[in-house]
């Protein structure tokens, strides 16, 4: 980083971390975040004035707002810059790590309604918690995988777009999360960047001619970042991409002696937030490309075998379509798993039960009480309901 750099970053560990969310704009239309500040990169993206208690705010599992690092929000500016509106090929995109699924909610946002997106997590406990948000966010055209990056590559499907946010070393959460300094070691740092490369060479033979990957990590060192961007275009052929920024953002770029590519690496203490580092490439257009653009018949059935269909909760009605609204308490009950009493008119049967509007799950009315059909990973485990409720939305005046 250099010796001003580093000291600035040093001086980070004794500020508080920012807190930011981005809101969902499929259901958040005229609704205001209290106290925030916009993220300058992200449409969407609100710094908070404090951390809440996100956990007992029933909007956020609703999946009115995801609560994600503000540096991770910058895809946002490299979508609406490089994508959305490029005239794309098949209008197919891939993330290719994708749990929890941060980044993958806001591609979904921010790409046109008819595109297709494949959300993969190789880990299957990750993938549940993955398909978990994915079903949340509830936008269409949203697939959740549970594969390997070799299964895509032999699967033969093409794509115009393909993050790889890989596993790191994570430098980028040492005042996140104290325990990831215990982790770190060169060794794991040479571990780390020769499983990016295979990873990275899985995901460019699945890219269309003239698509672009975006390379990210939470990592500083430059042998998990601008080395491997060399490595790209040095053995692949990689294209490195520029993303108009402004000055007053604070992202630096390469740290690496000789190496100018545009790259976007946030550093705390400079940057207001914590730990990334970015880079944009396009595959440079063939002459003659003989890559098949779409499954053959063994990669669709082996593919369906691992797809996730994640049902938003808005489209999962009850039987008649009945909709019942909770008070703050009975949706935190709800959110635990535990049965509920509902309005003497409410029809017996599986019912929708909302807060605030916004579905929450579905319960079955049996007359005396209604069981809980909320599923049972989703549950918060706290036996506390506040009695001082402190919403972090609220309805536009």
């Amino acid at each position: 980083m250099g010796e001003e750099r580093f000291e600035r970053y040093l001086q980070s560990f004794d500020e508080e971390p920012p807190v930011s969310i981005r809101l969902n704009p499929r259901k958040t239309k005229g609704w205001d975040v209290i106290g925030g500040k916009p993220v300058p990169w992200c449409s969407g993206g609100f710094y908070l004035p404090c951390r809440p208690n996100f956990t007992m705010d029933p909007l956020l599992h609703a999946g009115c707002y995801y609560v994600q690092e503000a540096a991770s929000m910058f895809l946002d500016e490299v979508l609406r810059q490089q994508i959305v509106n490029s005239k794309l090929s098949n209008r197919k995109f891939l993330d290719l790590c994708a749990a929890p699924g941060g980044k993958s909610t806001l591609l979904r946002a921010a790409l046109p309604e008819d595109c297709v997106l494949y959300s993969n997590e190789p880990v299957r406990q990750r993938a549940s918690i993955l398909e978990e948000n994915v079903t949340k966010w509830g936008w269409p055209n949203h697939i959740v995988t549970n594969c390997f990056p070799d299964f895509y590559r032999k699967s033969k499907l093409r794509f115009d777009f393909i993050l790889c946010d890989v596993p790191c070393s994570g430098e980028g959460m040492f005042r996140k999360d104290p325990a990831t300094i215990g982790e770190w070691s060169p060794q794991h740092v040479d571990r780390c960047w020769r499983l990016q490369r295979d990873i990275v060479a899985d995901a460019w033979a699945c890219l269309n001619d003239g698509g672009l990957l975006v390379y990210s990590t939470c990592t500083f060192n430059t042998k998990e970042n601008e080395e491997n961007v060399r490595w790209m275009t040095d053995e692949l052929g990689a294209e490195p991409v520029a993303v108009s920024t402004r000055p007053e953002w604070n992202i630096t770029g390469s740290l690496l002696q000789g190496f100018d590519a545009p790259v976007y690496r946030f550093i705390p203490g400079i940057t207001r937030s914590e730990g990334l580092f970015m880079c944009v490439l396009r595959k440079r257009l063939s002459l003659a490309s003989t890559a098949p653009s779409s499954l053959g018949r063994e990669g669709n059935d082996n593919l369906r075998k691992r797809l996730k269909h994640s049902t938003p909760l808005s489209a999962q009605r009850g039987d008649g379509g009945e909709s019942v609204p909770l008070s703050y308490p009975q949706a935190i009950s709800y959110l635990r798993g535990e049965a509920l009493t509902l309005p003497a008119d409410t029809p017996r049967g599986v019912v929708e039960v909302t807060f605030n509007g916004f579905t929450l799950g579905l319960a079955k009315n049996i007359g005396s009480r209604a069981n809980n059909l909320y599923p049972k990973p989703w549950r918060i485990k706290t036996t506390h309901t506040p009695t001082d409720y402190a919403p972090i939305l609220t309805r536009k005046s």
